[in-house]
């Protein structure tokens, strides 16, 4: 499932890589953009390229059920990822290198909308360990 409500947020709830990981929770990626970009195209082309390179730890390396890690990037006009930092920890390192790892491959981004006002763009991940949908 993938929406785009006000304000500008991205929902996808990524594939398992395991079903016994199921029972207990599945991994979910957020994504809120700064306010300066609201094109929905380039919003839905940031978050798939971020979802993308996703590669989920094993079981040892999931966080407790509701944690979540939030990895900070700022784009430049051109779409060139400037820095990245992790603003929250999950409790699990592997869950937070694995977060931090998709953004960094994710890169470079599409520039950005000819609309933005913004010489850059911050955007935040939020990779989180939630409840199944039920």
């Amino acid at each position: 499932m993938l929406r785009i409500p006000t304000p500008a947020v991205a929902v996808l709830a990524l594939a398992l890589a395991s079903g016994a990981l199921a029972a207990s929770g599945s991994p979910q990626l957020q994504t809120y953009f700064q306010g300066t970009v609201d094109s929905p195209t380039y919003q839905q082309q940031t978050f798939q390229r971020v979802a993308k390179h996703w590669k989920q730890p094993g079981p040892k390396g999931t966080p407790a059920l509701g944690k979540k890690t939030i990895v900070q990037a700022i784009l430049d006009k051109d779409g060139k990822l400037l820095s990245t930092a992790v603003l929250t920890e999950s409790g699990s390192k592997a869950w937070d290198a694995a977060a931090l790892a998709a953004v960094k491959k994710a890169a470079p981004f599409p520039p950005l909308p000819k609309t933005a006002t913004a010489a850059t763009l911050e955007a935040h991940f939020h990779f989180a360990w939630v409840s199944p949908p039920g």
